[in-house]
């Protein structure tokens, strides 16, 4: 398993649940494998109560399939699922784009020098860290335009979304996504909203393109 530091005052059940989500993006957790609760716990040095309430939380947000008296099991990716979780960024995204676009003399710095880190990375092939920078390029979007929270709550929805787009970072060339930050930035600097949210509609769609790439490349995950 993939395992990070435990944060200064985090919980042992916030640091059991960050890591096993972080695990089943990943598919260090594979889809339709069994978990063990007491395996985790002590990988973490936690005893097994934060690790159970974790999981019943991933059991919520149906990323986890919980049997009583059977223990649990990681959910087979749901392209159902992944269509709700595209549906919600689509609808966020394109709002929060288009309030950046209209905008005058916003600084958009910090996404210009993530930019540069994709940039980097996608030439010197760091998979890992492209996905990690992918996610903080939109964090920082909704962060600048006010709508933080927002970001929070919808990040539940978002796991399943994210597997699909660990794949495709293990699988597909990442030109194109980095491409398309990239003329997100633009549209946002020269303020022009249509054509932000035109391309974040075309981008967060790019995992129905990957459908059938990723299946093939990754049988029996998916439902």
């Amino acid at each position: 398993m993939y395992v990070t530091q435990r944060q200064q005052g985090e919980s042992g059940r916030s640091y059991a649940l960050r890591t096993i989500k972080e695990n089943i993006i990943r598919l260090e957790l594979i889809p339709g494998s069994k978990v063990s609760e007491s395996e985790i716990a002590a990988e973490l040095g936690l005893s097994r109560t934060p690790v159970r309430e974790a999981l019943q939380e991933l059991g919520r947000e149906r990323i986890v399939e919980i049997y009583p008296q059977r223990g649990s099991m990681i959910s087979l990716v749901d392209y159902t699922l992944v269509g709700e979780a595209s549906f919600m960024r689509r609808c966020l995204e394109c709002g929060v784009v288009e309030t950046l676009a209209s905008r005058k003399g916003m600084d958009l710095s910090v996404l210009r020098e993530n930019l540069e880190l994709q940039e980097y990375y996608l030439r010197n092939g760091n998979p890992d860290r492209l996905l990690e920078l992918d996610d903080e390029f939109h964090h920082e979007m909704f962060r600048l335009a006010g709508y933080e929270n927002c970001y929070r709550m919808m990040v539940g929805l978002y796991v399943h979304f994210d597997r699909v787009r660990w794949m495709a970072t293990k699988t597909l060339d990442q030109e194109p996504t980095v491409e398309d930050h990239q003329a997100i930035y633009k549209a946002l600097t020269q303020g022009r909203p249509e054509e932000a949210v035109r391309v974040m509609v075309n981008h967060l769609a790019r995992y129905r393109v990957d459908e059938a790439t990723l299946r093939r490349e990754y049988p029996g995950y998916f439902k």
